[in-house]
């Protein structure tokens, strides 16, 4: 199928090798130095502090008496309990300042004259591919991940992970389909469309770069458990190799959405209903 998308950068980008900062800096791009520091920044103000987090939190879920599946891990949780007009300020607060890195990604592919979002396929150029092909990846990730998470669950490996335990209140469907828009724009830019990007102008394979994001993935999602790594790494080598093909993160926004959707409100409708489903 072919796209006008803007192609993935390889190892092979203009000013890889040897003198590739002057080679850059003579055509105007950013010196690799400038991009590896750049990107060292990027991760560190999201989703490699988020890794590191998750890494210390299974540390302690791995050191606290008792088996993970025994303990808990809560996605959308209340941050003022029975305070319902203050609550909702602080869950619009944490969405909004969690896109804040998606913006500066933004600032910077502007700056580097790219684009902006558009040069990862962030825009609306093709809506109805990106949500059908979304959709058709989230019916392929959502079921097997969900029996991912049951079997890793069962056999120790994982905490149980209960996507929300807000209040019955009128904003928290709205809340939780906010929240799973803002987990897919921010983990789709960054680790997806603006990792790989970066990591070919460096100069890395392609399948390095496919392993760092997915490894990466995976590491935020730590604090899950074992279950919980390894099978958002398999979604992230999914995820990058359909990145890789089109050229665009639409399709990986729309398919993150539409499973976060459903595991927040479904979790929402059936925990506490149905004996196969774990809650704390």
């Amino acid at each position: 199928m072919q796209s006008d998308a803007t192609p993935v950068p390889d190892a092979d980008v203009p000013g890889a090798g040897n003198g590739s900062g002057r080679l850059r800096e003579a055509a105007g791009e950013p010196a690799r130095s400038v991009l590896r520091n750049e990107t060292l920044i990027v991760l560190a103000l999201s989703l490699g502090a988020s890794a590191v987090s998750a890494l210390i939190s299974f540390v302690g879920a791995l050191t606290r008496p008792g088996g993970l599946k025994h303990q808990a891990a809560t996605l959308n949780a209340s941050h003022a309990p029975g305070r319902p007009w203050l609550d909702l300020a602080w869950q619009l607060f944490g969405i909004a300042t969690a896109l804040v890195p998606v913006v500066l990604v933004a600032h910077l592919l502007l700056r580097e004259r790219a684009g902006g979002l558009r040069a990862i396929g962030f825009d609306r150029r093709r809506p109805g591919f990106d949500l059908g092909v979304g959709t058709g990846l989230a019916a392929l990730i959502g079921g097997s991940g969900l029996l991912l998470y049951l079997g890793a669950r069962a056999a120790g490996f994982n905490l149980t992970v209960v996507p929300e335990a807000l209040p019955e209140v009128w904003w928290k469907v709205p809340v939780l389909i906010a929240s799973a828009v803002q987990n897919a724009v921010l983990e789709e830019v960054i680790v997806v469309g603006y990792l790989l990007r970066r990591l070919g102008q460096l100069g890395w394979t392609p399948w390095a770069a496919v392993a760092a994001s997915s490894v990466l993935r995976g590491s935020y999602h730590l604090y899950q458990g074992i279950g919980g790594f390894f099978g958002n790494m398999v979604m992230g080598v999914i995820f990058a190799l359909v990145y890789r093909r089109w050229g665009r993160v639409g399709p990986l926004v729309a398919a993150h959405a539409l499973i976060d959707i459903v595991a927040f409100l479904g979790y929402a409708l059936l925990a506490g209903q149905v004996s196969w489903l774990p809650t704390a």
